[in-house]
């Protein structure tokens, strides 16, 4: 039996059981596909919307006012443009209002609704985020249709549908179409008010090459503040590759997709990097597949982590950090063999969230940080690095 569209509804989220909730469309028209998550972040939806980690996912916001201080060009983490590579969807409880924030359209429009509509990501307010969210945690990340017509015309059956025939991330290798197309340097620092971004150390202390699986600009930033000349090189780029640039350390970034998928190419490239003595640092997706190439497994979540109020133990220092988390794949933590030591856990689930070895310069987190958005708590660890590369 056909359902019929609420009047005055031009948005539409299909869930594959069935499930439809509607609401009111803003940003692109249209239609994407993707995994339904929850980010817990009350700052920072305009570095959300363009983490490349959240490619083919749809995103529901549990703070209310998203939208309300515009956007702006400093806020952008991707390197590419608009929503193949990053999330495809936005959910939201409260329409998003005018912008009022003194950095709203520096060097853009700073209207939220006509930034999305530029993107090509479909968004839908007045639904019940909360309702939304308690769902995922108790069921798990569904697949889902975003959908909004200015004229409210809806086939529901046919969105069901096609959220019901979507395969999800399992298997995907998202970070070959993330990856940049070639190597490329970055100088940009951390941003500081009200200067903006800082320039660059005239003479780089050290020289990082970076495997991009779909890199933020601020992990590149917060390289740059240690001192480190960031060259940016291709997912598929091989280890030979990599140590014939003789860098003083390699870091792996974060990125979307199934870290086994991934793997396939990357994993083994990984390996041999490590047996090169080379400091290696992983990040999120980067942590993952560094953890698959020292013998360990990874599984997806049911949730997974998405937020910037997380908090995670330092097991070698033992202090609690709150950190920024973005990631539907984990480390098995039974899994990780000799010589690999845990290094932080999650203290929401006791979940993996750092890995060291302990007889090389090699240590990874599944935590981002370079923060943006959330708490600046882990950039302690780019000094790790540092230390390492001395």
């Amino acid at each position: 039996m056909s359902r019929d569209v609420l009047p005055g509804a031009t948005g539409v989220l299909a869930l594959a059981d069935g499930t439809v909730l509607q609401g009111v469309g803003f940003g692109a028209s249209g239609e994407a596909v993707g995994e339904v998550c929850f980010n817990t972040a009350m700052t920072g939806y305009q570095e959300i919307l363009t983490d490349p980690s959240y490619m083919a996912q749809i995103v529901t916001f549990t703070f209310p006012h998203v939208g309300n201080v515009g956007v702006n060009l400093e806020d952008v983490e991707q390197f590419g443009q608009g929503s193949r590579t990053t999330a495809r969807g936005a959910i939201l409880r409260d329409v998003p209002t005018p912008p009022a924030n003194w950095r709203a359209g520096r060097g853009s429009a700073g209207d939220f609704d006509h930034w999305m509509k530029l993107r090509g990501v479909v968004g839908i307010a007045g639904i019940d985020t909360r309702a939304l969210t308690r769902r995922i945690r108790e069921h798990g990340m569904p697949h889902g249709v975003i959908a909004h017509s200015p004229e409210g015309r809806f086939d529901i059956e046919a969105l069901v549908a096609q959220a019901q025939a979507w395969t999800g991330l399992v298997g995907l290798d998202l970070a070959k179409d993330a990856t940049c197309l070639q190597p490329f340097n970055f100088d940009e620092g951390l941003w500081a008010w009200p200067e903006g971004y800082a320039k660059p150390r005239p003479e780089p202390r050290f020289e990082v090459a970076v495997l991009d699986y779909g890199i933020k600009r601020n992990i590149l930033r917060a390289l740059t503040s240690i001192g480190a000349r960031a060259t940016v090189l291709p997912a598929s780029t091989t280890a030979g590759e990599v140590l014939a640039r003789n860098p003083d350390g390699v870091l792996l970034s974060n990125g979307p997709g199934d870290p086994a998928a991934t793997g396939e190419y990357a994993v083994p490239e990984i390996r041999k990097l490590v047996e090169s003595g080379k400091p290696v640092f992983g990040i999120c997706l980067g942590h993952q597949m560094l953890a698959l190439a020292l013998g360990a497994k990874t599984t997806k979540m049911d949730q997974g982590h998405h937020g910037a109020n997380h908090p995670v133990k330092d097991l070698t220092t033992g202090k609690v950090e709150i950190v920024s988390m973005n990631h539907g794949f984990t480390v098995d933590r039974d899994s990780l063999p000799e010589p690999v030591q845990e290094t932080h856990v999650s203290l929401f689930d006791g979940s993996n969230a750092g890995i060291a070895l302990k007889d090389r310069p090699v240590f990874s987190v599944q935590h981002h940080p370079e923060a943006s958005p959330g708490p600046t708590d882990s950039l302690y660890l780019f000094e790790r690095f540092a230390d390492l590369m001395r």
